[in-house]
């Protein structure tokens, strides 16, 4: 039951990321073929596309590294751990996850959010777009949140299976 509430809400934060990502890939895609246009069929670049394709990247970036992450389409190296047993493996599958988790929490969740924090102190505004560079880094922690998240639920549904039922991950 439990795993089936967890599959239910993870459903939900991979369509939520999955179109988020969606969303700012299309419009960075229409921001780059406004910039185009303007730089040769009206003669006249428009300023603020340059630093808006910049800021997009990033965010298509670093949520779409969240996103693949929770999907397991990330970069795996799985020769040792096609060779170890189920609870072998569910136990390798925690000790990844939970260095991940580690990882995500400390460089991107506590670190991105300490960068916030000093943008936006120090008032940081972008040039072109007369923005805080705080709104540009937020994207810093919540993708480090959304790993976090996954990593999490990686590891609850890897020990409320049946060490005989469990299945290699790709990590």
């Amino acid at each position: 039951m439990k795993g089936k509430i967890l599959m239910k809400h993870r459903n939900f934060i991979d369509h939520l990321l999955g179109w988020m990502v969606t969303i700012f890939m299309a419009i960075l895609v229409l921001n780059v073929l406004w910039q185009v246009a303007s730089r040769f069929l009206l003669g006249n670049p428009s300023s603020f596309t340059d630093e808006l394709a910049g800021f997009l990247l990033i965010w298509v970036g670093l949520l779409g590294a969240a996103y693949a992450t929770g999907q397991k389409q990330h970069l795996a190296i799985d020769l040792i751990s096609r060779k170890m047993s189920p609870p072998q493996k569910r136990r390798l599958d925690t000790l990844i996850n939970t260095l991940i988790i580690l990882f995500a929490f400390i460089v991107l969740v506590i670190g991105g959010s300490n960068l916030v924090y000093i943008t936006f102190y120090l008032n940081q505004i972008s040039s072109a777009l007369q923005i805080p560079i705080a709104y540009v880094y937020t994207v810093l922690p919540l993708s480090g949140l959304f790993i976090v998240y996954y990593a999490a639920t990686d590891i609850v549904m890897a020990w409320s299976r049946t060490p005989n039922t469990t299945t290699s991950s790709q990590h």
